[in-house]
């Protein structure tokens, strides 16, 4: 089989393989054969160019989509979605106080980032903060968000 290919095999099979895949990333949207698809139309052209046997395509098809995949996860992919506040706060989340808390009592706080898809939440604290003192989470409870000043 692979004396058949190593034969057989020419610079536009890679060019309408990488046509087939990147048509079907049209259809996928997961950009994964888009990495697939551009490598092997690059060996398509390096062979046009520099003749080679088909170990050497095949190496070069795979290094390059390797590193199209991993350049794609490293720097092309929306971390947007991450960054929209839905479940994605940390404890260290800061607010402002917009409605004065006494220990052990109620008050509001707006975060600064959406904590759970809200900005302003019912907050509890230990010690007394008045309003428009900066405030960070220290623990979710439910529906209730203890709080502490800077």
């Amino acid at each position: 089989m692979l004396e058949f290919l190593s034969t057989n095999l020419l610079w536009w099979h890679w060019m309408a393989f990488g046509l087939i895949l990147l048509t079907l990333e049209m259809f996928s949207g997961t950009f994964l054969m888009l990495g697939l698809g551009v490598s092997a139309i690059v060996v398509g052209v390096i062979e046009v160019l520099f003749p080679m046997t088909l170990e050497i395509q095949l190496s070069i098809w795979l290094i390059l989509s390797v590193v199209t995949i991993a350049w794609w996860f490293k720097y092309m992919r929306d971390n947007a979605v991450e960054k929209t506040g839905q479940s994605n706060y940390t404890l260290e989340t800061q607010g402002v106080v917009t409605k004065a808390i006494e220990p052990n009592s109620r008050g509001e706080v707006k975060f600064d980032l959406p904590v759970l898809g809200n900005t302003t939440w019912i907050a509890t604290s230990k010690e007394r903060l008045d309003i428009n003192s900066r405030v960070k989470i220290i623990e979710v409870k439910g529906q209730l968000i203890e709080v502490a000043s800077l």
